[in-house]
């Protein structure tokens, strides 16, 4: 993947990894970037006249279509706006696991169909969903979470497979904890935000299509993985033969 002359629309770029994605792309050559957030007056003022403020709730289907109409020159979408809950899968509160999953899993969807139709026919164009590595496994203290982050990672293996032979290529980040205020409650060490963001780049620059930015994610990647690729290459397999 280039950088250089994309316009990019991110969701949740007030802090943490969207933040880091604003600052990290500006300095990597980007046109445009549609910086979202609900509150645009929780915008870090990133100095940069390539940055456009754009209002954003992305459990809003209503400001989700305003996001496309407005953003039609968008080649890169980054899916990264997100909630979290720290409980457990039998005490948490039902309205938690509720708000997580329709943050982090319907959000994405409704941004991927308002997006793909813009998307589809510009070169180069790639869809970014911010998953998680408790995708795989799942932290017991926010397991509503690690839930919501393995639908996210479920959906965008499924839409890589629609988008293949469409020009799109789908990528999946897939971080461990990070020093931002979503891990802040966390009992142990986190990776160090400017580094997982370079990471994070450095890898969809080299056509990642599972980004793994730390140790962590790394090594909890590998006892994972086995038999996942062939996995995923007979369901392309069986998708496209039966088209």
């Amino acid at each position: 993947m280039k950088f250089e002359g994309r316009t990019v629309l991110i969701t949740g770029s007030n802090r943490g990894i969207g933040k880091g994605l604003v600052e990290g792309l500006l300095g990597r050559g980007v046109a445009r970037i549609y910086a979202t957030t609900r509150d645009i007056d929780s915008l870090p003022d990133f100095g940069d006249a390539r940055v456009v403020p754009l209002a954003l709730d992305v459990t809003d289907q209503a400001q989700v279509d305003a996001a496309a109409a407005t953003a039609g020159d968008v080649d890169l979408l980054m899916n990264n706006a997100g909630a979290i809950a720290y409980s457990t899968t039998l005490d948490g509160s039902m309205e938690e696991f509720r708000h997580v999953m329709e943050v982090n899993h319907w959000g994405t969807l409704r941004m991927m169909r308002a997006f793909v139709p813009i998307l589809e026919g510009k070169p180069g164009a790639a869809l970014v969903n911010i998953a998680s590595i408790t995708s795989l496994q799942a932290g017991p203290f926010h397991s509503g979470y690690s839930a919501s982050k393995a639908a996210v990672y479920s959906i965008t293996q499924s839409v890589r497979i629609e988008l293949a032979k469409r020009g799109i290529a789908v990528h999946a980040v897939m971080p461990g904890p990070i020093d931002t205020d979503m891990a802040k409650e966390l009992p142990f060490d986190v990776a160090d935000l400017g580094a997982t963001i370079e990471a994070i780049l450095d890898q969809l620059a080299e056509d990642v299509l599972e980004v793994l930015p730390d140790d962590f994610s790394r090594e909890m990647f590998a006892l994972w993985r086995e038999d996942h690729w062939k996995a995923n290459a007979v369901a392309s397999d069986a998708f496209h033969g039966a088209g």
